[in-house]
C-alpha cells in the first residue's frame, strides 16, 4: 500500500505578510508573520500571542531566567491587512494575465503581492 505525498497547502497568509488577530487573547493586534507552521495551520506574529518561558540554567546561560517569546496562533485567528487601506480583509485567489494565481484582497478587489 503507497502512501499519498503531502500536498502543499494554499493558505490565505505567508510569511512576512502583516496581519490582524481577529480573536484570542492577542486580539487586536497586528504585526508581520515571522514563522509558518504549514503542517500544524499555525503561525507566529511578531508581538502577538507573547508567553513567558522560564529559562533552566545551563552551561550557555548559568543564569538561567525567564523570557518572553511569541507563541504560535491557529491562522483562524488571522487575518490579512490590506496594505493599499490598512484594513483586514478577507483574501482571494484569481488568475493574472500570465496563467498564474495571485491574492487578491475581496474588499478593494486589489492583487496583494507576495512578500
Amino acid at each position: 500500500m503507497e502512501r499519498k505525498k503531502n500536498k502543499q497547502k494554499k493558505l490565505h497568509i505567508r510569511k512576512g505578510d502583516t496581519v490582524k488577530v481577529i480573536a484570542g487573547n492577542a486580539k487586536g493586534k497586528t504585526g508581520k508573520v515571522l514563522e509558518m507552521m504549514g503542517e500544524k495551520d499555525r503561525a507566529i506574529v511578531e508581538g502577538a500571542n507573547i508567553v513567558t518561558k522560564h529559562k533552566k540554567p545551563s552551561a550557555n546561560s548559568p543564569q538561567g531566567g525567564i523570557d518572553k517569546v511569541e507563541a504560535p496562533i491557529h491562522i483562524s485567528n488571522l487575518m490579512l491587512v490590506d496594505p493599499a487601506t490598512g484594513d483586514a480583509t478577507r483574501t482571494g485567489r484569481k488568475l493574472d494575465d500570465k496563467g498564474k494565481l495571485q491574492r487578491y484582497s475581496k474588499k478593494t478587489g486589489e492583487v496583494i503581492n507576495n512578500g
